[in-house]
């Protein structure tokens, strides 16, 4: 009887060790804990610790509350100005939610991913290919919504999405980087004709002042014969100023003005005998006239 009784005790003893072990749950400081009853949801969530459940009515299931990072795979698109591209991105999400994430969506870490995928190519149609490039805060923000309103509904929350990469046709590579040397090439024509312009009104303004002191211009001259002189030439050029020829020629003596000549005479007409010039005032063919 005594063994009948040790023995029952013994079997009550190991369901009640059985009961426990299968009954007994630790859930994780970074996780809460789905109880299912029947499958119906109970209405309380288990919290990080140990917890008790019933065998074999109850089934406890774990989510994850931790911050999931999920890449994007890379969708290929058109921008609004018709330029094919690759795009991919990063999602950082987690669940705020255990009851909805479990209820609500099969498996919301999939339906995560489809709807960025999709919202993804959503973007590229609706931008241009310089907002991809250069405006990327803006599209992070954009995406961002767009998952975050039907996740909303599955106990997710989107915490930030990041466009990590866009890749170019190399046709599109080689034009953009034409263009941007065509761009800092015109810069620098800019930059060179301004500093031209300014230098031509220093030079405008410093022959001026010259002009009013022939003396500076004389400073000027030595002071590039010393800068010349520095180079440790061989050769040196001294150019040689024409405010000195102008002052030589000043203090040289003029010449004494040379007299007029005489203006020429006219030669003296010949002498004619009376006879003869009686004739030929006669003229030709009249005879000898008679004394009256």
């Amino acid at each position: 009887m005594v063994e009948e009784l040790v023995a029952a005790g013994i079997a009550v003893g190991s369901a009640g060790v059985v009961y426990a072990l299968a009954a007994a749950r630790v859930v994780k400081q970074y996780e809460r804990g789905v109880v299912f009853r029947l499958g119906r949801l109970t209405d309380s969530v288990r919290g990080p610790g140990f917890t008790m459940i019933l065998p074999f009515v109850d089934r406890l299931r774990k989510v994850n509350m931790q911050i999931v990072t999920m890449p994007v795979p890379a969708q290929d698109g058109i921008t609004r100005d018709n330029v094919t591209v690759r795009v991919d991105a990063v999602i950082y999400f987690k669940v705020v939610d255990a009851a909805d994430a479990v209820v609500q969506v099969e498996d919301y870490q999939f339906a995560v991913s489809q709807m960025a995928q999709t919202s993804l190519r959503s973007i590229i149609g609706k931008s241009d290919l310089d907002d991809l490039l250069s405006n990327r805060e803006k599209l992070n923000q954009g995406l961002e919504l767009m998952i975050d309103s039907p996740a909303i509904g599955w106990g997710v929350q989107i915490d930030r999405v990041e466009i990590k990469d866009v890749s170019l046709p190399e046709t599109m590579k080689r034009s953009m980087a034409r263009q941007a040397e065509a761009d800092r090439e015109r810069r620098a024509r800019v930059i060179n004709a301004d500093a031209e312009l300014q230098a031509s009104k220093k030079l405008a303004e410093a022959a001026g002042v010259m002009s009013e002191q022939p003396a500076a211009l004389q400073l000027r001259l030595l002071q590039t014969v010393v800068a010349v002189a520095a180079e440790k030439n061989s050769t040196l050029v001294l150019p040689f100023p024409v405010e000195l020829l102008r002052f030589l020629e000043r203090a040289a003596p003029s010449p004494a003005p040379a007299a007029p000549e005489a203006p020429p005479t006219p030669a003296a007409a010949p002498e004619v005998p009376p006879a003869q010039a009686h004739s030929e005032i006669g003229g030709e063919g009249s005879g000898p006239r008679e004394n009256l």
